[in-house]
């Protein structure tokens, strides 16, 4: 009710300004005994329907722009953040000060820096500083139980600019520096979480991740459309997860090239498994032992475009990050089994009842061809542009590093599975 009244009351007395195209956000957490302080910087320039006192062209008149500033940091800041100590909500945070700084200053590249700044003296009124470049510092101090609570934030800076990215540091109280950076609103950050919430998290990410995916969804189909039966589904599902599960955890621990020509080449190399999937089906040539070693083949490069979706999110996983990495691929495991479940009865249908199963693998993967090329072309065009990494010492025996993994694993379940299909074509001994 307070942030609406000033809303309407500074609104009917400011002019409106532009929406930022984009605006960067620093922000510092710190519990300190039964008091939890938040420091946050951000662009003056992002307030609108504010409007701050000005002299000449532009000028910030610090002399009288403090009321401005206080009604900015209510509006724009300690209304766009709710806190949470375990569970509760926290009540609305005392706004100890907010005052206007240099674009050149970098007190907030440290917590004790910032916090020196915006407790230290203001900016002389004289400093000339137009508004439009001038940044707001904020200190806000919510009252606590005890700093070990868990502590959780809601953020909702999106509405600043068009693009918003967010860098938060969260300082413990047992010391040391968890860092934060994420585009628009996150929804619930959990500062410090336990294994279980972050175990929660993440198998909810994968599976949103795989049911969003559409390239790793058209792989499924033609994955399966010549095998709907349970014994050949399992060995070359599995083939595949086994495959694209090493990849996504290697990428996620750092293990994967890290220039910026490999996300474009694993993507362009994910259209070309499903172009090459749809053609071989079309073709007719599919056979379960040939279509394991293949997927497990694609599943190497598949599990790398699973780690993309996966790096971003991994700064929530706190001190959990073994226990992320597996529940993110449980998340995409149990993507996997729905869209199965799903899409097998559904091809069953079609080919019992409406075309002929011949005419409709062809038909089906006809059109998940057209739209393969089509991606594979567009990536290629991208990642021509790019530059290709010196062929070195060091790139060399990392790409040999790999194939050596990759050649004992797929030589092990070759044997694993000759092993099995030989006993099972054994006779019976009676």
């Amino acid at each position: 009710m307070l942030a609406s009244t000033l809303a309407l009351s500074v609104a009917g007395r400011a002019s409106a300004h532009d929406i930022p195209a984009s605006v960067l956000v620093h922000a510092f957490v710190k519990p300190e005994g039964e008091r939890l302080r938040l420091l946050i910087r951000v662009p003056l320039g992002a307030m609108r329907d504010v409007e701050f006192p000005v002299r000449g062209e532009g000028l910030l008149d610090l002399g009288r722009a403090d009321r401005s500033l206080r009604d900015a940091a209510m509006l724009w800041v300690a209304g766009s953040v709710d806190v949470y100590e375990g569970t509760r909500l926290l009540d609305a945070p005392e706004i100890v000060d907010a005052r206007a700084s240099l674009p050149s200053d970098r007190s907030f590249l440290t917590y004790d820096g910032a916090l020196a700044h915006v407790m230290g003296p203001r900016l002389s009124t004289e400093t000339t500083v137009y508004w439009k470049q001038a940044m707001l510092d904020v200190l806000l101090e919510y009252r606590l139980r005890s700093e070990r609570s868990e502590l959780s934030l809601r953020p909702s800076f999106a509405r600043l600019g068009v693009r918003v990215v967010t860098v938060l540091r969260y300082l413990p109280p047992g010391g040391g520096v968890r860092a934060f950076e994420y585009p628009g609103d996150p929804g619930l950050v959990r500062l410090d979480p336990r294994w279980h919430q972050a175990a929660r998290t993440f198998v909810a990410l994968g599976f949103s991740h795989i049911l969003g995916g559409i390239d790793h969804l058209l792989f499924l189909l033609c994955l399966v459309i010549p095998f709907r039966r349970l014994r050949a589904l399992v060995v070359i599902v599995t083939s595949f997860t086994l495959a694209h599960s090493m990849t996504l955890i290697a990428s996620a621990l750092d293990l994967a090239p890290g220039g910026l020509w490999f996300q474009p080449l694993i993507e362009t190399l994910i259209a070309m498994s499903i172009l090459y999937m749809a053609i071989e089906n079309i073709l007719g040539v599919a056979s379960v032992q040939r279509r394991w070693v293949i997927a497990f083949a694609f599943g190497l490069v598949h599990g790398f475009g699973f780690s993309f979706a996966l790096r971003e999110t991994l700064q929530f996983a706190g001190a959990h990050l073994i226990a992320s990495l597996l529940s993110f691929n449980l998340g995409v495991e149990l993507g996997q089994l729905l869209v199965l479940a799903l899409l097998v009865p559904a091809l069953q249908a079609l080919f019992r009842f409406l075309v002929d199963e011949r005419i409709g693998t062809i038909v089906v993967s006809a059109f998940v061809a057209h739209t393969a090329w089509h991606w594979m072309v567009e990536r290629w065009e991208r990642l021509r542009q790019l530059e290709w990494p010196p062929l070195d010492v060091l790139l060399v025996a990392g790409l040999v590093r790999w194939v050596m993994v990759f050649v004992a694993i797929a030589g092990a379940m070759w044997v694993a599975v000759t092993v099995v299909r030989r006993k099972r074509q054994r006779p019976a001994v009676d």
